[in-house]
């Protein structure tokens, strides 16, 4: 990671953990298609630099559909589908800041404004959901949030789904704001994701703190 991330986190780089975790993602490789490509697992890292993070979204695993995984949570390319909970997210955008619903699902402007789009698991076998949790990513991705929270700036943690509410014990709410809500994906949106205005919220907090709010538009 050639960022402003690599001083902070290059010890997690000599952890025992982190050479099982490469060795297990490189036979995964060798023997299965694995989402996203190697050169955007840490995409998300490379196009949100720690000096600009200031409102961080916690996904929990890739897509494992083809072509969609590029390496921010929630997101795919412009040319790819819209997945079904993305396309929640563009109906709570729209109803709550009014953005018109976009055409497409990729998230990289959130990414450039400084909102970082992290997956709990960076990788994924094709076709297996969840196939790669519990090898290591999550004690990296710990490590990141655990980053976040110790900046001395306020930072917006956006939790959605109760695999990413859970990791509000890494995060000092005393300083930080912290907004969370069930998961947007068809199962759950209609169960307390719509209606809770997360991306309104996270401006208000923003303007709160003297910050400059996220231009949510797409």
């Amino acid at each position: 990671m050639t960022t402003d991330w690599n001083p902070l986190l290059r010890a997690e780089f000599d952890q025992p953990y982190w050479a099982e975790l490469q060795r297990f993602v490189a036979e995964e490789r060798a023997r299965h298609t694995v989402y996203p490509p190697h050169d955007e697992v840490f995409a998300a890292l490379h196009l949100t630099t720690y000096a600009d993070t200031k409102v961080m979204i916690l996904g929990q695993d890739p897509y494992h559909g083809p072509g969609q995984a590029h390496g921010l949570c929630f997101s795919v390319r412009r040319d790819v589908r819209v997945p079904p909970s993305l396309a929640n997210i563009h109906r709570e955008l729209h109803a709550d800041v009014g953005v018109p619903v976009p055409d497409h699902g990729n998230l990289e402007a959130w990414a450039a404004q400084g909102v970082l789009l992290l997956n709990a698991t960076l990788t994924v076998r094709a076709g297996q959901a969840g196939s790669h949790q519990q090898h290591g990513w999550e004690t990296f991705t710990d490590q990141v949030i655990r980053t976040v929270d110790a900046k001395p700036d306020h930072v917006v943690f956006i939790l959605w789904g109760g695999y990413a509410r859970r990791k509000k014990t890494l995060i000092d709410a005393s300083r930080h704001t912290i907004i969370e809500s069930p998961h947007p994906s068809p199962l759950s949106a209609h169960q307390g994701f719509f209606g809770t205005k997360p991306f309104s919220r996270a401006n208000d907090a923003l303007i709160a703190h003297g910050q400059t709010p996220v231009d949510w538009s797409l």
